[in-house]
């Protein structure tokens, strides 16, 4: 899985970073997402596609392949 965000689509309501902690954080001057790893292991797949399900600006897409 390969992950992406795109910044400029980041609304900073942090739901990423609740639903995978390990893979997303937010910058403390506004909120917005920070990718913390772009390939996360498969122990956290489901979490990033949670994520990515939960956000409201669509500023997640994911790459199966």
């Amino acid at each position: 899985m390969l992950v992406r965000i795109d910044q400029e689509k980041c609304c900073g309501a942090g739901h990423c970073v609740l639903a995978a902690p390990d893979v997303f954080d937010q910058r403390d001057e506004d909120g917005i997402v920070v990718l913390l790893d772009a390939r996360p292991p498969a122990e956290l797949h489901q979490a990033v596609r949670d994520a990515a399900a939960v956000c409201p600006a669509s500023a997640i897409t994911l790459d199966q392949a």
